[in-house]
Order: C-alpha cells, then structure tokens, then sequence
C-alpha cells in the first residue's frame, strides 16, 4: 500500500514528514511542550521526540480541556506537526486547529484512519494531502 484515501476530520494545508506513530494516548496538555514541541510526559513512551514537522499518528488521547490550547500554541510558535492523524476524532484538541484557522494561521490538515493501518507508515515519508490522501515512500 502506498496510498490510501483517508476521512478528513479538520481541513488544513498539506503536510509531509516522517512517520511519529505514537505507541501510547497522549496528553496535550502536560504531555507536549508548546515552546519546543517536544513530548514532555516523563511516562510516555516516546518522551524527548519532537513532533514538530512530523506526521503525527495519534493513537489516542487523553483528555484535558486544555488540549485544544495546546495544539493552537504549537501552531503559532511553527512547532506543530505537518499533519495529524487520528484513529479516533477528539473534538476538544481539534478545536485547537480550527481557532488557529479563524486567527488566520496556517494549519495543518487532520485525517482519519484505523488504528490497525498505522504500522504501515512507520519508518516512512509521509504526505497527508489537503484531499484527505495519505501516502508513504521509503
């Protein structure tokens, strides 16, 4: 598989980057510092990965209403991911990408797709295009 048409949770531009597939749910807030874009959360797995630039594969997260202020943070300072994608959509982190929209900032674009189709990325390039298509090489 080299493509695959993925649901479009929150339009945005297209991104490109390698594959971050997270092996745990993440807290935004707490868990990502806004100022470096790295993962703080001492607990998680891949704690020290940046995620800025990244396709960031969330398989989770773990709630906090302070997620969405997060991501529109990490937008603002440039150290969000190319392009996020879900497994499950989080209504509260993707209302980060949709204020960031309405102050006129670029975001990136934020897709659906299973879980179990994650691991196919890892290791990869990946582009999520603004029409929902993701695809891989290397």
């Amino acid at each position: 598989m080299s493509s695959v048409r993925a649901e479009i949770l929150v339009p945005g531009q297209a991104g490109e980057g390698r594959a971050l597939i997270l092996s745990a749910p993440i807290s935004f807030w707490g868990g990502v510092d806004p100022k470096s874009g790295r993962i703080a959360d001492v607990r998680h797995p891949e704690c020290g990965q940046g995620i800025a630039g990244t396709v960031l594969f969330l398989p989770g997260t773990i709630g906090s209403s302070s997620a969405s202020a997060v991501l529109m943070e990490l937008v603002h300072a440039g150290h969000a991911p190319a392009a996020l994608v879900l497994h499950e959509p989080d209504a509260i982190l993707l209302l980060g990408l949709i204020v960031a929209r309405e102050m006129g900032w670029q975001t990136p674009v934020a897709v659906r797709l299973p879980r179990d189709a994650f691991g196919s990325f890892r290791g990869k390039s990946v582009r999520v295009g603004a029409d929902g298509e993701v695809s891989f090489s290397g």
